[in-house]
């Protein structure tokens, strides 16, 4: 099952959330499409930016923006500028109160959907495909992953060759654990050749419930002080 299905979303409501959290009684499916919208104007206006992903909250006809970057300074802009030019344009779309809010992702070796554009926008620019995930690899589990995999699919070889599937994967990835924290992503590089797939999976460790937790360090301290 775990091999089946995107691995965030086999993980909702057990050790993940989601990234649109809001309830409605009517009117669900404009705000659904709302929600599309304000997350692609994001991403293609913030495309140099490294935007790991976006969440949306609501209260009333407020609306709550939270943007996860790499790089907060382009974002902002200089005084501002950027981020309240797209905090105008979502109001003038939406027709709503937007408040944007900006977060840092400290560590971009360990988010997904960085590691899975990085390696595109390489292969986009004719970098070899190997020397691309080798290095995401390794700055990965220095960073401090238990395990990384990355499968780049298509013409890699090239318009003449023939599409296959590269994997290159490091510790272990345990799909199928739902309390493993796994993030993955999937990013499209677009080449003379055609469209090639880059998916990425990186495991951080396992989540444990907080009562299993306390469990632990009691006996933990029981122990020491035998």
């Amino acid at each position: 099952m775990g091999r089946k299905v995107n691995p965030i979303g086999f993980r909702l409501g057990g050790i993940k959330t989601w990234e649109s959290r809001w309830f409605a009684e009517r009117n669900y499916t404009q705000q659904l499409h709302e929600d599309i919208k304000i997350r692609s104007t994001v991403f293609n206006r913030l495309s140099n930016a490294g935007i790991s992903h976006v969440v949306i909250s609501r209260s009333g006809d407020d609306l709550n923006v939270t943007v996860y970057t790499a790089k907060p300074g382009v974002v902002i802009g200089k005084g501002g500028a950027t981020v309240d030019a797209l905090r105008t344009e979502l109001e003038n779309m939406t027709g709503k109160k937007v408040t944007l809010n900006i977060e840092e992702v400290r560590q971009p070796e360990l988010d997904a959907q960085l590691v899975a554009d990085s390696i595109a926008e390489q292969i986009s620019k004719r970098v070899s495909y190997k020397r691309a995930m080798k290095q995401a690899v390794q700055r990965a589990m220095r960073a401090g992953a238990k395990g990384i995999k990355i499968r780049v699919s298509g013409l890699v070889g090239g318009p003449s060759s023939m599409s296959r599937s590269i994997v290159e994967i490091d510790g272990r990835v345990p799909l199928q654990t739902i309390r493993a924290d796994i993030d993955y992503a999937q990013v499209h590089a677009y080449t003379p050749g055609g469209r090639i797939g880059v998916k990425v999976w990186i495991y951080k460790g396992d989540v444990l419930p907080e009562a299993e937790t306390s469990g632990q360090a009691a006996t933990t301290e029981l122990v020491g002080s035998r």
